[in-house]
């Protein structure tokens, strides 16, 4: 067992070598609070005074100390060169060739290096410093010295330098694989130990925690350490043990470490007769080493797995980087080439990684054409932003100058036509989802693609420059051909579509209704008998007109009597308007007498262009709310204009049965043809898309990327790597490069290494 402490110390340097704590070795991690002895127990141990020494915080950065029992006739070790054949300690640090053989100069290094990291200010830093000590006195042990606990900074410390030194001494004792040696002083009381503490905390069962107590000369006078000692005021599972330091006035003596083992001894068998043989400096040692043995035994199978796994990632990671490229061109034409083919795989969805946590490629394009696109479109009323108004207005407008007697044709073309421009829009758009789509699949258009996108950032530039322009070129044709497909449905109406044929045969049946007066009075006046329908018809329309002829001229006769007896009376208030009100009222008189004659044998045609007549009341009321306002008196003088303004706007009315009858029939027929149209549209535009500018991407991408970067003078410039690649390649080729030294160093191990 005792060639396995070795073994970890080789490993401890192969990872030392490339500055990595991924593999967690076997190692001993000595903590405590400040001036608890930390530092006195380690150059106990090894026999040597060389560890930088004072008042106040001393050990700033993490010592690791690796200590190697070298006898006189190893030739492993010593060596010629070095100057260490004969010699029987040196030390050796890992950042420097040179061997030390006097500890003051070790110490002077030290204290160098530690000013050099981590400054004068006595702050601390986390990077560590490695130094073998080869001798004939020492067990093959690894220490790991930290900082001591502070609470209050002191002189430049920052503020946080307690967080800072729990933070590095948890670091160093969460690792499974160490053992963690907690240095208490004896005159303080074991249950304030912070180091116990943090011990207990990452160690709860104890399994790999051992106490020391150190200053056992300097107890209390009355007082003794051998509750401590046995475990009776805290138990330690692998055991606590009591070593007394040399005091600070010996460090200025410099004494001896030898002289203090001896009176070390003495002191134990004088104090603590029946515990002697269980503490002291010595069979400290002797314990470290052999739970060192043992622990390195237990992490060993669980440490050459880890080395395997970690050895098959490194390699992955270094063959995701590539090698030096030695052809530059064929090295960009077949990155070009395996791009075109990646981006069209991703399309067609023939990808070799298929994502399964959301939609890319094809299947986003798909996504907009008939989840994105086509909900638009069917959202899209047949009737949005069109009232009754409006289709009367149309109604209206597309007679001209003649009352409609049927529903004009061209009002639904009109309105037809409106509907169907707002179905360009959305087709539009369309386009532009498909556009952004399409480059989106540059950026995940496979990983093989994206890690030497990354290796040769200029080329990734210009291979998304190319595409870029590419489909930019394509979104004007794409644009045109959809605004054309919406231009071809309005430029003519097909009425005789099919699937609209039927809707518009329908048109003579709605317009055919049971309330019309002039079928009703038919059936009514009709006689029961054997007359013929034609001859009672004209006859009774003869005596129907001759009755109204006479009603009307009794009428005109009584409103003209009126009119002269009206004009006698206000003949001498009025003089000067007389004639003014004869001409008024001779006008209304023969407008009534006409409406009265004409009222049933014309038709109406005339009350289809001029407003009714107004009653006399009425007419004065109106023509007074209608007569200028001179200084707030209304003026006696009535307008010239005597029609009212055409209205800009219809004022919201009761629509007439044939009214209403003509706008339910325009909707139906625009909401039928608008259906066509929306079918043929929700058809038509994804197929455009995908010829204009999917399918000519996919066929043409190869050849414009070739034509754009497949010349010589730029393929030096585009294969240009990024530095952080090539570093990364140099820290993945530097790792497995430990990596197989450590599987090497842990298949050396045979079976009776570990008995």
């Amino acid at each position: 067992m005792e060639a396995l402490i070795p073994v970890i110390n080789k490993l401890q340097d192969v990872f030392n070598t490339v500055g990595s704590d991924s593999i967690q070795l076997p190692q001993i991690v000595v903590l405590g609070s400040q001036s608890s002895g930390k530092s006195s127990v380690i150059e106990s141990v090894v026999g040597r005074s060389f560890l930088p020494r004072g008042t106040g915080i001393v050990t700033r950065r993490p010592l690791i100390l690796q200590l190697i029992y070298c006898p006189l006739e190893d030739r492993e070790h010593r060596s010629s060169e070095n100057g260490t054949v004969n010699a029987e300690e040196w030390g050796r640090f890992l950042h420097t060739k040179k061997c030390f053989t006097d500890f003051n100069e070790i110490r002077l290094e030290i204290e160098n290096e530690t000013e050099r990291v981590a400054g004068n200010n006595k702050g601390i830093c986390p990077e560590p410093l490695n130094l073998k000590i080869f001798s004939t006195r020492v067990v093959n042990l690894t220490l790991v010295d930290l900082p001591g606990i502070t609470k209050v900074p002191v002189g430049d410390q920052p503020e946080d330098i307690e967080a800072q030194i729990k933070d590095l001494v948890i670091k160093y004792i969460e690792n499974p694989n160490s053992i963690i040696l907690a240095v208490t002083a004896a005159n303080t009381d074991m249950a304030t130990s912070e180091a116990l503490k943090l011990a207990k905390d990452v160690d709860p069962d104890g399994r790999r925690t051992l106490a020391v107590v150190t200053k056992l000369d300097l107890m209390d006078a009355g007082t003794d350490a051998i509750d401590i000692l046995c475990g009776r005021v805290i138990p330690v599972k692998l055991g606590i043990i009591g070593v007394m330091n040399r005091s600070q006035q010996d460090i200025i003596d410099k004494k001896d470490i030898d002289d203090q083992m001896k009176d070390e001894a003495a002191f134990l068998q004088r104090k603590y007769p029946t515990l002697a043989t269980r503490n002291g400096t010595p069979y400290l040692a002797k314990t470290l080493n052999r739970l060192l043995m043992h622990h390195i035994r237990d992490c060993l199978p669980d440490l050459k797995t880890r080395v395997n796994i970690m050895s098959t990632q490194f390699q992955s990671l270094l063959n995701s980087y590539g090698e030096d490229v030695s052809d530059k061109s064929q090295t960009l034409l077949h990155i070009i080439t395996k791009f075109s083919s990646a981006y069209c795989s991703t399309i067609e969805g023939t990808a070799r990684n298929i994502e399964t946590t959301e939609l890319c490629g094809g299947a986003r394009l798909c996504y907009i054409f008939h989840e994105i696109f086509g909900r638009t479109l069917d959202s899209i009323h047949p009737l949005a932003g069109l009232t009754k108004m409006d289709i009367l207005t149309a109604i209206r407008n597309a007679t001209g100058p003649r009352p409609a007697l049927f529903v004009p044709e061209v009002s639904f073309e009109l309105l037809v036509k409106r509907q169907i421009r707002r179905l360009e829009e959305p087709s539009l758009r369309c386009v532009e989802l498909i556009h952004e789509e399409m480059q989106r699949i540059v950026q995940h258009c496979g990983n093989e693609v994206q890690q030497e996108m990354l290796r040769f950032p200029k080329l990734h530039e210009k291979i998304v420059d190319v595409v870029t322009q590419l489909l930019r070129c394509r979104l004007p044709a794409t644009n045109v051909m959809v605004e054309n497909i919406v231009a071809i449905e309005l430029a003519y109406i097909n009425t005789k579509h099919p699937d609209f044929h039927k809707e518009a045969a329908l048109v003579p049946s709605l317009l055919k209704t049971d309330n019309d007066p002039y079928s009703q009075s038919r059936r009514t006046n009709t006689p029961r008998n054997n007359m013929s329908p034609q001859v009672s018809s004209h006859s009774s329309v003869a005596q129907n007109q001759q009755q109204q002829m006479q009603q009307s001229q009794a009428q005109l006769q009584t409103q003209q009597q009126q009119q002269q007896q009206q004009q006698q009376q206000h003949q001498q208030q009025q003089q000067h308007n007389d004639n003014h009100d004869q001409i008024t009222s001779t006008f209304y008189g023969l407008l009534l007498s006409r409406n009265h004659v004409g009222e049933n044998s014309t038709g109406s045609w005339l009350s289809n262009i001029l407003p009714p007549a107004p009653n006399r009341s009425d007419s004065i009321e109106n023509s007074a709310s209608n007569t200028p306002v001179h200084n707030n008196m209304v003026s006696p003088l009535k307008p010239v204009n005597l029609l009212p303004d055409v209205p800009q706007m219809h004022n919201p009315r009761r629509l007439t049965d044939k009214e209403q009858k003509d706008c339910d029939v325009i909707e139906r027929l625009i909401k039928s043809y608008f259906y066509i149209v929306r079918k043929s549209i929700q058809d038509s535009v994804p197929k455009a898309i995908m010829h204009f500018l999917v399918n000519y991407v996919k066929d043409n991408l190869q050849s414009e990327l070739v034509t754009h970067l497949y010349k010589s003078e730029k393929a030096e410039t585009l294969l240009n790597e990024s530095d952080h690649i090539a570093v990364r390649r140099k820290e993945a080729a530097d790792m497995l490069k430990a990596l197989t030294r450590a599987n090497h160093i842990i298949s050396e191990i045979r079976e009776t290494h570990m008995w």
